[in-house]
């Protein structure tokens, strides 16, 4: 498996979905990520691509024809080339092909990076129009970190904390599709406690909030890690019911809403991009010592 390190923190990450798999603290031997037990969720950090979240119906409509598909996407499931490597960065690519263009009527590329310096791991996303016209996607993150991460912690010795405080109501799902309301959660506080029963009416889905930062903590010693999602617009916070893990989801894009008149072009959070254009987002993860 292609591995990347620096002093502090070395990485794995899988070419089926360029998926991250580990991030072990090479000072203290503590690995930060879930370990996809199958018997609640077999994954560690899927790539969410073409879509993030769900489509009403599963379907959606570009110049009048539907197209289908699933969750999140189809990225997750497929083989990236590993297009270049070095001890401290590796570069995943995905391109179009005939299979993806029958779900997909969008020619692209899609190079996904992972870089470390000292105690920080980068993930990059770069989407590369390679077609004739604007193309239309949404892209984001869905790593799973262990909770607790430290021997002899339970889940509720750990907090999300925000680097702002907020005032954000809670985006309900309904079978993965967005309710046309919230209900109150942060209020006034950078403060999210974890505790399993959040979970039980699947994701915690916001909407713009003022912070770019959330740390995941011990309250008591402060030590954990801290996640940057600068330029992502939405966050989902998740885990699979019982399960000892909290996804920290960053997206450029969301699940269709129970109203959704299923057009690609006018889909929430879609992002448009012209012929031969980039676009790039960037998530950080940091070990907080």
């Amino acid at each position: 498996m292609p591995t990347i390190e620096s002093n502090d923190i070395k990485v794995e990450i899988a070419a089926q979905g360029a998926e991250l798999q580990r991030i072990t603290d090479k000072r203290t031997g503590v690995e930060y990520m879930w370990n996809a037990d199958p018997a609640y969720w077999a994954k560690h950090s899927p790539i969410l691509f073409p879509i993030v979240g769900s489509l009403k119906d599963n379907t959606y409509l570009y110049e009048g024809i539907p197209y289908n598909l699933p969750r999140h996407g189809f990225a997750r499931e497929m083989e990236f080339q590993l297009y270049q490597q070095s001890g401290h960065g590796l570069t995943f690519k995905l391109s179009s092909n005939e299979a993806t263009l029958t779900r997909y009527p969008f020619p692209f590329e899609l190079y996904i990076e992972y870089l470390v310096a000292g105690p920080v791991l980068s993930v990059s996303y770069r989407v590369v129009n390679i077609g004739e016209k604007s193309m239309y996607f949404s892209i984001g993150g869905h790593p799973a970190f262990k909770v607790p991460i430290f021997e002899g912690d339970t889940y509720t010795d750990y907090t999300l904390e925000f680097n702002q405080f907020e005032n954000a109501g809670r985006w309900l799902l309904d079978n993965g599709l967005l309710e046309n309301g919230t209900v109150p959660l942060l209020e006034n506080t950078d403060q999210l406690p974890l505790r399993k029963e959040l979970f039980e009416a699947d994701a915690i889905v916001f909407k713009k909030l003022s912070s770019t930062k959330v740390r995941l903590i011990q309250e008591r010693t402060g030590k954990g890690f801290e996640f940057d999602f600068n330029g992502f617009p939405y966050l989902g916070i998740w885990a699979a019911k019982g399960a000892d893990f909290v996804c920290i989801e960053p997206w450029c894009g969301i699940a269709d809403n129970v109203d959704s008149n299923q057009q690609l072009v006018e889909k929430e959070g879609i992002n448009e991009l012209g012929a031969g254009g980039l676009f790039e987002r960037t998530w950080k993860f940091a070990v907080i010592d």
